[in-house]
């Protein structure tokens, strides 16, 4: 039985830039950091990698956990900052917020790049898209109507 969507993991060039952004800039707190060094075969099995190794933190604010890894072997390639969101793969994470244009004011003074300012969708939610350091969509989410069935319960 699935119970739910318990992390999703994001590839960095730079740990310690990412964890400024979702640790100190979003307000998420470590939950934990760990590595594994080139020859560890699980590692390399899971991940379907030879001679793979990487550091990495595992993030979680409210009912939410984001993983970040920085592999160190294999080197990767630079991702596209300006990936088109229609282009297949994950385009986005949602993030609920209570007041979006305060949050969007907050991140937009600390450099945040963003598509828009926040916009209302017929009366139900208010919503922009920002980038991360890596050029990841983050999209800020407020849900307008509580009674809406996309309202999550997150009290």
């Amino acid at each position: 039985m699935i119970r739910g969507i318990h992390h999703t993991a994001i590839s960095t060039g730079n740990l310690e830039r990412a964890l400024a952004f979702y640790r100190d800039l979003l307000g998420f707190e470590v939950a934990t950091e760990f590595n594994w060094p080139v020859g560890t075969d699980v590692a390399d099995r899971i991940t379907a990698l030879k001679d793979s190794s990487a550091r990495a933190a595992m993030l979680k604010a409210g009912n939410t956990m984001i993983e970040l890894f920085q592999y160190q072997s294999p080197l990767p390639q630079r991702g596209d900052p300006d990936r088109p969101v229609n282009e297949h793969g994950i385009t986005h994470i949602c993030l609920d917020v209570t007041d979006v244009d305060a949050e969007y004011k907050r991140l937009q003074a600390a450099g945040v790049k963003f598509h828009c300012p926040p916009q209302e969708f017929a009366g139900v939610a208010k919503v922009t898209y920002a980038r991360d350091p890596d050029g990841n969509v983050i999209e800020l989410q407020e849900i307008l109507q509580p009674s809406s069935p996309i309202a999550l319960d997150l009290e």
